[in-house]
């Protein structure tokens, strides 16, 4: 008979078995962060059922299929998608990064950059009604280049101005969407 060189012998102590530590809440919550997906389309779709419930709609202007009927049937299917979600999360279902993302998890968020996005697209908000879409289009396209790393400072902004005035008269005269035109209303 042979012996195994590799098993343990008697005399000499294998690991030492320690207490395993619990799951904590924050370990299972990380573990199932697609639930927030979840909360957020329930709230989603309570919101928008809400509101196509409590829209005020006169006989006249109701037809076969009257102004509820769109916000009814999508406010019913985010609160099932949102359901069924939750059931597959719970059931241990995880979502699966596509093969082309190159996203290193184990790396910090870039927040300089969420922040500046979000400065830039608040700033557009406030700013839209007194400047008009032409100025402020121009702004968020720029700050927006610049957010995310452009730093070709003569050039940028020129393109900026020019993606703005286009898409102004694309809206305003090719498809009739009234875009406030502040200031430069007359010249253009």
């Amino acid at each position: 008979m042979t012996t195994d060189d590799t098993a343990p012998t008697a005399s000499a102590p294998g690991p030492v078995p320690g207490p395993v530590p619990a799951p904590g809440r924050g370990s299972w919550l990380r573990d199932h962060s697609e639930l927030g997906v979840c909360v957020l389309l329930l709230a989603l779709g309570v919101l928008v059922l809400t509101d196509a419930l409590t829209m005020s709609v006169t006989l006249t202007q109701r037809g076969p299929v009257g102004p509820r009927t769109v916000p009814l049937v999508i406010g019913t299917g985010l609160l099932v998608v949102a359901v069924l979600l939750a059931v597959d999360v719970l059931r241990g279902g995880r979502g699966e990064a596509e093969g082309g993302e190159d996203i290193d998890l184990a790396e910090p968020a870039d927040r300089k950059t969420v922040l500046l996005l979000a400065g830039v697209f608040l700033a557009s908000a406030v700013l839209i009604d007194p400047l008009g879409f032409p100025v402020v289009g121009a702004l968020l396209f720029w700050g927006s280049a610049y957010a995310l790393g452009s730093r070709h400072h003569d050039r940028d902004p020129l393109i900026a101005a020019g993606l703005s005035l286009v898409t102004y008269f694309v809206f305003d005269s090719l498809l009739g969407v009234p875009l406030p035109g502040g200031p430069l209303m007359g010249v253009l």
